[in-house]
């Protein structure tokens, strides 16, 4: 009996010290708590958090009031939505360095846009260095007015990229380039082929068909289809799901320009239905500030959020609005 003994009590000697890893090891590996608090309340709490490559991290959302989510810019991971009393865990892994800005989907007031943090990666693996972005290289002005042609835009109906298809052969070759397509405007596209001798036989209307199929030309289906996606899930609250400026949060965001009268603050969203405003603007300048964000409009930032693939295929959504795309 007092052998069984002595063995127990080596035995427990002998463990103690893999027990108490064990336990350090668990303790650090729980969840990190996040709370989420409407915007104006809070947002996230904590909004910095730190991780290092190849390490699991895990966080526990918990809403301390209405139905948040969760989402992390330039990854695949899909919203985590959770709501008072339901909270969700989820576990990342990161496989190289950076800084990855992570926010909400879900419109839970007028500022639900500011609800965003970031998370730290430290540890080894390459980083790449930033580009100066599309709009500096090209020297184009954001904040600026979009340039206005003399022409009058009024459709009798949407220009179909389908029917200008039928002119492809008889477009110069400098104007099906990609560069063409991201410095100039529709507006501007439309006046240089109003002019072209082989084109002389069109009106307006047809012209304005080979213009919706340059832009077509210079996006794809998968583009299409993932910039309507980000746009419903990130756009739609102010800018309406049809794109006409009449989104929930439209008649507050007017209001509040109404009442400051100010050039810079708040403005009304932008209505892309509106044909002259829309067809001036060069899909570099739509980009830009899809990247920069409105400074002070309400207009967020989206360049830590959306990857370029995803900026440009939003960017050539949006003249979804103004032009008729084949299904």
């Amino acid at each position: 009996m007092k052998m069984k003994t002595r063995r127990f009590f080596i035995w427990t000697l002998a463990c103690f010290p893999l027990i108490a890893i064990l336990a350090v090891v668990s303790f650090f590996r729980q969840p990190l708590t996040i709370h989420a608090r409407v915007a104006e309340d809070g947002g996230f709490m904590p909004d910095i958090i730190k991780a290092r490559v190849g390490e699991p991290l895990s966080l526990r959302l918990i809403s301390d009031d209405v139905e948040h989510s969760f989402a992390l810019g330039q990854t695949d991971l899909q919203p985590v939505a959770f709501q008072p009393g339901e909270p969700a865990e989820i576990e990342l892994i990161f496989d190289k360095p950076g800084t990855h800005t992570f926010y909400t989907t879900t419109p839970s007031s007028l500022n639900f846009w500011r609800m965003r943090g970031v998370i730290e990666v430290s540890g080894e693996g390459e980083t790449q260095s930033a580009e100066p972005l599309l709009y500096i290289r090209l020297g184009l002005e954001l904040d600026g007015e979009h340039e206005s042609g003399e022409q009058h835009v009024e459709f009798a109906r949407q220009p179909s990229a389908a029917r200008g298809a039928a002119f492809a052969n008889q477009i110069p070759a400098a104007i099906l380039t990609s560069d063409y397509y991201v410095s100039h405007s529709p507006m501007e596209a439309f006046e240089e082929l109003r002019g072209e001798p082989a084109l002389q036989s069109l009106n307006d209307e047809r012209i304005w068909d080979v213009v919706a199929y340059l832009w077509r030309k210079n996006t794809s289906p998968t583009a299409l289809v993932e910039g309507q996606r980000l746009y419903q899930v990130n756009c739609a609250a102010c800018h309406g799901e049809s794109g006409a400026g009449d989104g929930q949060f439209a008649d507050e965001m007017k209001a509040i320009a109404e009442q400051n009268n100010a050039e810079h603050g708040i403005q009304a969203p932008t209505d892309f239905t509106d044909a002259e405003h829309l067809l001036e603007a060069k899909p570099a300048v739509l980009q830009g500030l899809i990247l920069r964000g409105g400074m002070g409009t309400g207009m967020p930032m989206w360049g830590s959020i959306f990857t370029e693939q995803q900026t440009w295929g939003l960017t050539a959504y949006l003249y979804s609005f103004q032009f008729e795309y084949p299904k």
